[in-house]
C-alpha cells in the first residue's frame, strides 16, 4: 500500500486514487470513487457511490459523501456526486447522490467551502466560492449561484433557486427563490434588501450598487402590480449586465415563487 494511504484505510478495487492524494486512518474509499491530484482526507472519511472529487478537495474528519438519496422508500438507482477543485469539506458534513428523479447528479462547484455539519441534498447544483456556515442544509433540489453564502444553522426548502452574489442569515427557513443579490434574514425568510456588504467585498463599484439597489426598490417596494415593475425595470435597466441577471433568474421560471421583501419593514413589499 502507498505512503499516503493509511494502513487502516480500506480502498475498495477499482478506485482512482493518484500518488498525490493522501488518505488518513480509517477511511473507506469505495470502488467507484476517483479522486484529483491532490486530495487530501482526513481520518474517518467515507467515500461510498459514484464520486468525483476534483484537485487539491481537502474532506476532514467524519464526513459522509455520495451515500444514497434521502428518499422515504429509498431509490433503487441512484446517480453520482461531483465536488470541484479546491473545496473545502469540514467535519460530519453529508453529500448525497442524485437521485433516479431528476438528473442522477448531485455538483458541488470548485473553491467551495462547506462548514461543520452542513448537509447537501440529492440533485442539489451549488455553484462557485459558495460558502455554507456549520448545520446549513439544502433540501433536494436546490440551486445556488455563485459566491452565495448560506448562515449557520439555515434551511433551504426544496427546489428553491438562490441568484448568485445573495446572502442567506444564520437560523434562517428559505421558502422561495432569492434573487441575485439579494440579502435574506428571519426565522422564515423574506428580502431584507441587497447584499451589499458582499458586493463591496467582490469589487462592485458605488454606481454599480447604486443602481442595483435602485432596481431592487423599482422590483419589490413600488406599489404597482408585479407585472408592471417588471416591465418598468427592463425597458429602463434591461441593457445592464448586472440587472439583466435578476431578469433572466426571475423570467426562467420557479416552483417555489419569487421570494419578496419583508412586509412591516423598511423594505415591506406592498403586494
Amino acid at each position: 500500500m502507498p505512503d499516503s494511504i493509511h494502513p487502516t484505510a480500506i480502498v475498495e478495487d477499482g478506485a482512482v486514487i493518484p500518488a498525490s492524494a493522501r488518505i488518513g486512518p480509517y477511511c473507506m474509499v469505495g470502488a467507484n470513487v476517483t479522486l484529483g491530484e491532490g486530495v487530501v482526507l482526513a481520518n474517518h472519511v467515507s467515500l461510498r457511490g459514484d464520486i468525483t472529487l476534483g484537485d487539491r478537495v481537502h474532506v476532514y474528519p467524519n464526513a459522509v459523501l455520495g451515500e444514497p438519496p434521502q428518499i422515504y422508500g429509498g431509490d433503487p438507482n441512484p446517480g453520482r456526486l461531483e465536488v470541484g477543485a479546491d473545496t473545502v469539506i469540514r467535519e460530519h458534513v453529508t453529500l448525497n447522490l442524485g437521485s433516479s428523479r431528476q438528473d442522477r447528479l448531485t455538483r458541488i462547484g470548485t473553491a467551495c467551502m462547506l462548514m461543520a455539519g452542513s448537509h447537501v441534498g440529492h440533485d442539489c447544483v451549488v455553484g462557485n466560492h459558495v460558502i455554507m456556515a456549520n448545520n446549513a442544509t439544502l433540501g433536494g433540489h436546490v440551486t445556488l449561484g455563485n459566491h452565495v453564502f448560506v448562515g449557520g444553522l439555515s434551511a433551504l426548502h426544496q427546489r428553491v433557486r438562490v441568484g448568485d452574489h445573495a446572502f442567506i442569515g444564520g437560523m434562517t427557513g428559505v421558502e422561495q427563490d432569492v434573487i441575485p443579490f439579494g440579502m435574506v434574514t428571519g426565522d422564515r425568510g423574506r428580502l431584507d434588501g441587497l447584499n451589499v456588504v458582499g458586493l463591496k467585498r467582490r469589487g462592485y463599484t458605488h454606481p454599480a450598487i447604486h443602481r442595483l439597489r435602485a432596481v431592487y426598490r423599482a422590483l419589490f417596494l413600488d406599489p404597482q402590480p408585479w407585472a408592471e415593475r417588471l416591465a418598468a425595470v427592463r425597458s429602463a435597466h434591461g441593457s445592464e449586465s448586472d440587472v439583466a441577471a435578476i431578469l433572466s433568474f426571475i423570467d426562467a421560471g420557479s416552483q417555489r415563487g419569487i421570494m419578496k421583501a419583508r412586509r412591516g419593514s423598511q423594505h415591506d413589499d406592498p403586494d
